[in-house]
């Protein structure tokens, strides 16, 4: 949460160099980069919070068991999808590490900084994935959560 204040501050400094200072070379990727951790960060805490956007066309209308069944089955291929970002990410931040890989721009800051957060945030957000499928098959089962209320759903929902 606190990495919009970094963003808000390197903008800030942007805008204040540029109008009273010569401009500096660092602020627009500095933005570019703290907004990519800032995002990449968050994913597993959006989802460990349950505040992740949903299609709620026929969602809404299905049943408790049915939505469990189907968030079970997403998260799988949610899953596999970060797996395959994460192979990917793996394998960039590797070369980048091994030439140096810079920015093409006047900056020219080392790229591989960036990328280990990113392959750290996919590996965080997997890590929640899978929590949340241990979670969705327990609560298949018919078991409850240690934390949830008994007379309430996993999703917030009153249980007819």
């Amino acid at each position: 949460m606190y990495g919009v204040f970094v963003l808000v501050g390197i903008l800030l400094w942007s805008s204040i160099s540029k109008t009273f200072f010569l401009p500096s070379l660092w602020t627009l990727e500095m933005a570019q980069f703290s907004m990519v951790a800032y995002y990449i960060l968050g994913g597993p805490y959006s989802i460990q919070l349950g505040s992740n956007v949903r299609m709620d066309l026929l969602y809404a209308s299905w049943s408790h068991r049915t939505k469990m069944w189907v968030d079970s089955i997403t998260i799988l291929f949610l899953i596999f999808y970060l797996g395959v970002l994460l192979y990917g990410g793996i394998d960039s931040t590797t070369y980048s590490l091994m030439y140096g890989e810079r920015s093409p721009t006047a900056w020219r800051p080392y790229i591989w900084p960036i990328k280990v957060i990113m392959c750290f945030g996919l590996v965080l957000m997997i890590m929640q994935c899978i929590s949340e499928l241990f979670k969705d098959i327990i609560r298949l089962r018919g078991d409850k959560l240690d934390h949830e209320d008994p007379h309430e759903s996993s999703l917030g929902w009153e249980e007819a």
